[in-house]
């Protein structure tokens, strides 16, 4: 069984939501083993940089970073941002990239998912 866990900062982005919010949203974020062998459709952006390889789910106006652990059958939420986050970032630079692109290049980006990634995790 596939197991889905948030660390302690991206549980505590998702519980500063109202709880409708919450359960909306963890709703949406289905995200079960036969999804892990097909994360490359279009429901997931991938992001890379030096070797590090995280996903991204969209649900309403907020972004689940996760990377999957597959020999653990695990999915490890680093983020739960709103799309404003970054979106707000890319208006003002006007550059003409894909948002997963231009996260992937993004060293603020990669510092907030090292802090999700060195956070302790929850389930």
């Amino acid at each position: 069984m596939l197991q889905i866990v948030f660390n302690e900062i991206s549980a505590g982005e998702i519980s500063q939501l109202e709880t409708l919010e919450q359960l909306e949203l963890l709703d949406e974020f289905q995200v079960g083993e036969d999804d892990l062998e097909h994360l490359d459709d279009e429901r997931f952006g991938k992001i890379e940089r030096d070797g590090k390889v995280l996903y991204r789910f969209r649900s309403k106006d907020w972004r689940f970073y996760f990377e999957a652990d597959l020999k653990g059958e695990r999915v490890i939420v680093h983020r739960v941002l709103h799309k404003g986050t970054f979106s707000d970032f890319l208006f003002r630079s006007k550059l003409p990239v894909a948002e997963d692109e231009e996260l992937a290049s993004s060293k603020h980006f990669w510092k907030l998912i090292d802090e999700g990634r060195n956070a302790k995790k929850t389930s």
